[in-house]
């Protein structure tokens, strides 16, 4: 299952809630304001790098980039296009967005 979220984690606690129920197999991809969670320095910081040592984490790349955060990516993070965010759905029977 491909987890995505557009919430920012300073705004809910969409994202804590998704990786409590997050399984072995299941992918996250982090876009639109999400995308602070996948940064060095941010209160998710421990939480984003538990993540990536068990998941396949992603961000979206011109999300990040239209913040100017890029250059904040967490290491294990990996940044995806909006062609690498199609693949990740085809890659996936299911999809679950977080609202």
């Amino acid at each position: 299952m491909l987890h995505i979220i557009n919430k920012s984690p300073l705004q809910t606690r969409t994202l804590e809630t998704c990786l409590r129920t997050m399984q072995l197999g299941h992918a996250l991809l982090l876009i639109e304001d999400a995308v602070v969670g996948a940064t060095s320095g941010s209160a998710t910081e421990a939480q984003m790098r538990q993540a990536c040592a068990t998941f396949k984490v992603y961000a979206l790349q011109p999300d990040m980039d239209a913040r100017g955060l890029t250059g904040r990516l967490i290491e294990g993070i990996t940044l995806v296009d909006y062609g690498g965010f199609v693949d990740l759905t085809l890659a996936h029977s299911t999809s679950h967005s977080w609202l």
